[in-house]
């Protein structure tokens, strides 16, 4: 393939720039997706018109960005010429679709009934095998440890196909993933007696939903998986489903307790009924009710996984500082121990979310600051755990040798190894004022293909290539 012409190398990286504004402008509670089209065709106006006086693209869109106005003054500005427009987010109801730009939901309108039905059908379908006999207990069959994925996510693929204006093709494939990964893991596991104890079905387990998840991701942008922006806002999307579920699960806890002592109250034990029906028909539901809470207050409420990000990054950086300090002091090294590796990823993994949510809060625009630093500090305390994990996993192999296990947390921490060093490479170039924050944006946002890729390998070649134990 021919290498691209330096004037296209430059075209992209103003569309790269453009593209991240207009992500963070996006995220505004008082700018709609119609204001930020205008904005756009006025920088763009403005760009051109500079780019006409001599100025090179890279300085014309920052001319232009200063001349337009900061994004933070300028969303406050809107919000005090259009403060009706929150109100009737939160209360009225109407229509909702997808514009192209922003998805619009909210209450009492056919995407919330939409949703309501998807809800409904992910909860029926969930007991749709117990009219074969299969019960809803891990302890006599492993059926819906192995398959739960396919009655939740795919109801939410369903819900974004049918609120975006994805292409026929993409939908094609998003449904195919779901169908081929259905049959490889029930040919794989079909059958498999309650008390296997095989380490790549634990693994297939655990894996075949992050895999899985990335379908969902491109019926979240609509087919168009290339912009970055729209990949940054399903990543934005992803968290805040996470703890919209937390809170329903909380406030589903509550009710049942509160449900059990009221029947109990007159002599009646639902006990089995919340086992069989209520537990997991509520889970199935929830998670595409959930869905649809994220999308339908987005534009409202100010994201909380990012704001929830940017408390937690000092705090996780002071105890991995303590960490590394106490380990230097007392010369101990970590535990070779399979509980104490699966936590020294899971801590990564953690550090790993921290860092891309609160990317995904940042005005790009911005100039480097206090947190930034905090930032490359958890970052490069987060590399030298993760560079301890990967030698006491490497004495653990060289001792024992190769299991699914070991080798699973090994390419986990290879893969988080090379994001983290890219992180924060990109980062002290930022603090230094070589490199635009979009770089590590960019850097960040094609990782998801590389976490995706190898908890497919896990899910999929894993129990093959290890004979199935």
């Amino acid at each position: 393939m021919d290498p691209k012409h330096p004037r296209d190398l430059v075209e992209d990286s103003l569309e790269m720039q453009i593209d991240a504004w207009r992500a963070h402008l996006r995220r505004s509670r008082a700018i709609t997706a119609p204001d930020v089209e205008e904005l756009e065709d006025h920088l763009r106006e403005r760009i051109a018109s500079l780019e006409d006086q001599g100025l090179s693209e890279d300085e014309a869109f920052l001319v232009a960005v200063k001349r337009i106005g900061a994004i933070d003054a300028l969303t406050r500005e809107f919000a005090r010429e259009h403060s009706e427009r929150l109100w009737k987010q939160l209360v009225l109801s109407g229509d909702a679709g997808y514009d192209g730009a922003e998805p619009v939901a909210t209450y009492g309108s056919r995407t919330m009934w939409v949703a309501l039905g998807l809800a409904v059908a992910a909860a029926l379908a969930i007991k749709v095998p117990a009219l074969f006999g299969i019960p809803f207990d891990p302890d006599q069959t492993l059926f819906y440890p192995i398959n739960i994925s396919f009655f939740t996510l795919p109801f939410i693929a369903a819900y974004f196909a049918w609120e975006r204006p994805v292409p026929a093709s993409s939908r094609a494939w998003v449904a195919a993933a779901f169908v081929l990964a259905a049959i490889v893991v029930n040919v794989f596991w079909a059958g498999t007696p309650a008390d296997e104890t095989a380490d790549t079905l634990t693994l297939s387990i655990l894996h075949l939903p992050l895999t899985l998840w990335l379908a969902v991701g491109v019926a979240y942008v609509g087919g168009h998986w290339r912009g970055s922006g729209r990949r940054m806002d399903f990543i934005r999307f992803t968290g805040e489903l996470f703890i919209y579920f937390v809170l329903i699960a909380l406030g589903g806890g509550v009710l049942i307790a509160l449900t059990f002592a009221l029947f109990q109250a007159i002599g009646l034990d639902l006990e089995l009924f919340a086992q069989n029906w209520i537990v997991p028909c509520g889970v199935a539901g929830a998670t595409v009710v959930a869905a649809w809470l994220v999308e339908a207050k987005q534009s409202v409420i100010e994201n909380m996984a990012p704001v929830l990000a940017r408390i937690f990054i000092p705090l996780f950086a002071v105890v991995l500082l303590a960490f590394v300090v106490t380990m230097a002091v007392t010369g101990r090294g970590i535990d070779v121990e399979r509980e104490i590796l699966i936590l020294i990823d899971l801590l990564l993994v953690v550090v790993f979310g921290l860092l891309l949510y609160s990317i995904s809060a940042r005005d790009p625009l911005a100039p480097a600051g206090l947190f930034d630093w905090l930032q490359l500090t958890l970052v490069g305390t987060a590399l030298l755990v993760d560079v301890l994990a990967l030698w006491a996993i490497g004495s653990r192999i060289s001792e024992f040798g190769f299991t699914p296990n070991r080798l699973a947390a090994l390419g986990m921490n290879v893969v988080l190894l090379v994001n983290l060093a890219g992180s924060g490479f990109l980062l002290l170039r930022f603090l230094r004022g070589g490199r635009p924050f979009t770089r590590l944006w960019e850097w960040q946002m094609s990782y998801v293909y590389v976490l995706a890729a190898w908890a497919a390998v896990v899910a999929f070649l894993f129990p093959p290539l290890f004979g199935f134990e």
